[in-house]
């Protein structure tokens, strides 16, 4: 019972840099938190969803914080100020940006306890940008620096970013591994029936390093070879992420025919009922949700042999793992499971086990709410 009690007084905000993000992301676990006894409370940039986190019994804090080049110190500060004024007991920072500025800002707010989910730390190693390339050793650096702050703890989603911390000079004691956000098996099940020509949907921000060029090079390969298939761009552009794709090159794509642009899907357990085959050629992952729920709906997947995406498709069980930047293999890949249905469906009843075992929110919400629990222990 007194534990019970002292739970119940604790405050937990997170830090998100989007609305929209966090309702996808993480509104589940914060839901969990609350009906876990916690005060739950999340700083983000407000555009669409203010109804739905503030329906799920979730406090929102207007808090704009640019995802490109902002004034870091303008930003930081004001990040500072909210800590203070706020006087959260645990503080949850989702992201790299939001990460390197929090467990900063925690020092300077006296916060007792914090939560640091590093996803995107291969943006770092895949970047094109000089500066970044240049700065890499520095800001891992600093990074682990941070990390290893006292009551601080290290989410990860898989093995390789885990073990790059750990090289960078994180402490094991601080990194925990949670692979992925969740999804809910309940709502994301397979489709009773699939008719049709076989499509392929690619479903994500459309940024180059998703892999999208290679996706409609493939496409436009297999066009020529297959007849009555279909290629399919779910998501828009990301105007504020520098690898995004013109909204004019995805609209040339459709008029040559090789692919078609469905645009942003709120509900996705449609498009996944439309689909025979889900694709993600990207650079390289954190542990992508969108293969999650695409392997809990029963779908074989394409996917690039890196880190995050090879957690949840392995390769010839639950679907087909191709070298990155390489669309040539991505289309033998494609070829093979458009024209062999018996192994669409195979390899999709596996992926259905996966998630069940090991990918669903109740194992993602019980993993979290015991990190949370650490602190009070």
């Amino acid at each position: 019972m007194e534990e019970t009690k002292t739970q119940k007084k604790q405050k937990l905000l997170f830090l998100v840099t989007e609305d929209w993000y966090f309702v996808s992301h993480r509104l589940s676990i914060a839901i969990a938190a609350r009906e876990a006894g916690y005060e739950v409370a999340v700083a983000t940039r407000v555009a669409k969803h203010a109804d739905i986190i503030q329906k799920a019994g979730i406090r929102l804090i207007p808090f704009e914080l640019s995802r490109r080049a902002g004034n870091p110190m303008l930003e930081f500060w004001a990040l500072v100020k909210l800590y203070r004024r706020e006087k959260p007991d645990i503080v949850h920072h989702v992201a790299l940006k939001l990460v390197l500025y929090g467990a900063l800002a925690v020092r300077f707010a006296n916060i007792s306890a914090q939560v640091n989910a590093v996803t995107g730390l291969g943006w770092l190693y895949i970047s094109n940008n000089p500066i970044v390339r240049f700065g890499c050793p520095l800001i891992t650096w600093f990074l682990a620096h941070l990390l290893n702050f006292k009551n601080s703890r290290v989410i990860v989603q898989n093995p390789d970013d885990e073990e790059l911390l750990a090289k960078a000079g994180v402490l094991p004691s601080r990194i925990r591994m949670v692979q992925g956000v969740g999804v809910d098996t309940d709502k994301f099940l397979p489709a009773s029936e699939l008719k049709g020509p076989v499509c392929v949907v690619l479903a994500a921000r459309l940024l180059w390093d998703k892999g999208v060029g290679e996706f409609v090079d493939a496409a436009r390969d297999l066009k020529q070879k297959v007849n009555n298939v279909r290629f399919i761009l779910v998501g828009n552009p990301d105007l504020d992420n520098p690898a995004s794709i013109l909204e004019e090159t995805i609209r040339a794509w459709e008029k040559e025919n090789i692919v078609e642009w469905w645009g942003h899907h709120k509900e996705m357990v449609p498009v996944f009922h439309s689909a025979h085959i889900v694709c993600l050629p990207s650079y390289r992952e954190g542990l992508p949700k969108v293969l999650i729920e695409a392997a809990s709906c029963g779908l074989p997947i394409v996917s690039t042999d890196v880190p995050g995406c090879r957690e949840i498709v392995r390769d010839d069980y639950n679907g087909i793992l191709v070298p990155k930047s390489d669309s040539v293999s991505l289309s033998n890949a494609l070829l093979r499971l458009i024209e062999d249905p018996d192994l669409r469906a195979k390899m999709g009843k596996r992926g259905r086990e996966l998630v069940l075992d090991k990918f669903s929110s109740k194992h993602v919400i019980l993993k979290t709410l015991n990190i949370y629990n650490e602190f009070i222990k």
